[in-house]
C-alpha cells in the first residue's frame, strides 16, 4: 500500500528568463535570470557554470558579502557582477 503524497503546493507560473553571458577581467558569468511573481519582485539568478543560485533584490545587492557568499566569489569578482546585477535588477 503507498502513502498518498502531501504537497505543500504545486504551481505552474509562466516566467520571462534572460540568458547573459560576459567576461570579467578574471572569470566568465553564464547567468539565467529568471523573472516571476512568485519572489515578491526579485529575480532568481543562476549561475550556470557554478550550479550556484540566489532570489535577488535590491535589498541583497546592498548587503555585504551577499554575493560572495551565495556565489562563493572573491572580492573583485562579486564587484562585477554586483555592477552588472544592479543595472537590471
Amino acid at each position: 500500500m503507498s502513502e498518498e503524497r502531501f504537497y505543500l503546493y504545486d504551481e505552474i507560473e509562466d516566467t520571462q528568463t534572460r540568458f547573459v553571458s560576459f567576461m570579467g577581467n578574471n572569470q566568465r558569468f553564464d547567468l539565467a535570470i529568471l523573472q516571476t511573481d512568485r519572489f515578491f519582485g526579485k529575480q532568481l539568478v543562476l549561475d550556470l557554470q557554478t550550479n550556484r543560485f540566489a532570489i535577488i533584490g535590491t535589498d541583497d545587492l546592498n548587503e555585504d558579502g551577499y554575493l560572495e557568499h551565495a556565489y562563493h566569489l572573491n572580492a573583485e569578482d562579486a564587484a562585477e557582477l554586483h555592477s552588472f546585477l544592479s543595472e537590471i535588477i
